[in-house]
């Protein structure tokens, strides 16, 4: 499991110009199944993400598609993570540590 930290780099109206791409992007990933829970930050200057995948350079590899990593007005922060304790509705991404 991934934490994945968007901080932005550029003023929010830059940021604003690629969000409807962004948005669209997310949607395509929370139908594949990566992504679980989304939204901004408070104060608004990035946002979080949680994401289910193989393994980080898959992360690394979709964080890179990002339209605001494209487009420059975000970088990430990713920070991977073993769920040993999960709320029922997450009891599939339980994990062990070995």
């Amino acid at each position: 499991m991934f934490i994945l930290e968007l901080s932005y780099t550029a003023p929010l109206e830059a940021v604003d110009a690629v969000l409807p791409d962004h948005v669209a992007w997310l949607d395509g990933l929370y139908e594949q199944g990566v992504f679980l829970a989304s939204g901004r930050k408070e104060p608004r200057d990035g946002g979080v993400i949680v994401a289910v995948a193989e393994s980080r350079a898959r992360i690394e590899e979709i964080t890179a598609g990002d339209p605001f990593v494209e487009a420059g007005v975000c970088t990430y922060r990713i920070t991977e993570f073993v769920a040993t304790k999960t709320a029922p509705a997450l009891e599939s991404y339980r994990e062990t540590l070995r």
